[in-house]
């Protein structure tokens, strides 16, 4: 146990010690930062064509005879010679990928896909975005929606996968794609607005805590955490969430117009196979089973647009995993200790 006392005394040093050095390097960069330039970042494109074939061309190496896999190859090589010297105008697909948190912070990166992409695609291509959300903030969505909608506008076709999650703001996003695919079971709808917060008042009023709050306008402040609120507070905070459902319903509308807006804005979820009744989704497919279709006739390029780590964000990174796995050590030595005794 003196032993263990003694890691354990040493790991709390050294974290002590990693934890200062951080600090004084995300203050210096913090100061740099206002100076500098943006950290920026580079865009990866990667042809999903060469994914699938080296998946299959690994799982013929385990199944077909060698001698039949050898001609295979030949005369996969001779019409690839042959493709080369007679080309063929093969359509693109782009490939983008959103993964939605409640800030809608993928947006970031998607615009920057989408501005790319905007330089080269034509109507003759196809952008397909495999999206997951289950919803966030109305702005953030708001911007993510607008990002898609400059797709359209150039007149790309734009389809919307949903293999798990597209509700809410995430919806508002899928309904902006001329064809939205949805996997059987993955959620879909929520065309609703919902808005909460706890009152504290009568908390900081038992103990005779005041809590003053000035304002200039007569809505500058509806509902709040801390304060009284009034009916005639409530009364304007509902009537804004009814006007953003208003606006979120007219924009899917204004997309998907063979939908029943009235029936399907009523904050419900359906899984796929029922969102398909409600014209919601346009076809039951996963991702997957669409893009393996599409790489027999199209070229795939995946896009992404990778951020540049700041230096506070790397040493951030680096001091957590150290002390996570410090951590661990001690925790695994002192269970190993209680176990043996």
């Amino acid at each position: 146990m003196e032993f263990l006392a003694d890691y354990a005394s040493f790991l709390l040093k050294t974290v002590t010690l990693v934890i200062a050095v951080v600090m004084v390097l995300v203050a210096i960069a913090s100061l740099r930062r206002g100076r500098g330039k943006p950290a920026g970042g580079h865009l990866e494109v990667h042809k999903l064509n060469d994914f699938y074939k080296s998946m299959r061309e690994r799982l013929e190496q385990s199944l077909i005879d060698k001698d039949q896999l050898k001609q295979q190859r030949k005369r996969e090589a001779k019409a690839a010679k042959l493709a080369k010297k007679n080309p063929q105008n093969r359509p693109r697909v782009f490939v983008l990928d959103f993964d939605g948190d409640i800030k809608a912070s993928a947006v970031e990166s998607m615009r920057h896909e989408i501005t790319a992409l905007l330089t080269l695609a034509t109507p003759q291509d196809e952008v397909v975005l495999r999206l997951e959300s289950g919803g966030g903030m109305v702005h953030g969505y708001g911007l993510a929606a607008s990002q898609l909608v400059r797709i359209r506008d150039a007149g790309v076709p734009l389809t919307v996968c949903v293999d798990k999650v597209a509700a809410s703001g995430g919806y508002m996003m899928a309904c902006i794609g001329q064809k939205i695919l949805s996997a059987p079971f993955a959620i879909l709808g929520s065309i609703g607005v919902v808005a909460q917060l706890p009152n504290l008042h009568r908390l900081l009023k038992k103990h005779e805590i005041d809590y003053e709050m000035l304002t200039a306008g007569e809505y500058k402040r509806t509902l709040t955490v801390f304060g009284e609120n009034t009916e005639q507070g409530r009364e304007k905070f509902q009537e804004d969430l009814e006007t953003t459902h208003e606006l979120f319903k007219n924009f899917v509308s204004r997309y998907r117009q063979p939908l029943d807006i009235d029936e399907v804005a009523t904050g419900e979820v359906w899984l796929g196979v029922s969102a398909l009744e409600k014209r919601l989704v346009d076809e039951l497919k996963t991702s997957d089973e669409y893009l393996a279709a599409r790489s027999q006739e199209a070229d795939l390029f995946q896009l992404h647009y990778a951020e540049k780590k700041s230096l506070p964000e790397r040493f951030g990174m680096a001091a957590g995993s150290v002390m996570s796995r410090g951590l661990l050590k001690v925790w695994s030595r002192l269970n190993e200790q209680r176990f043996w005794q």
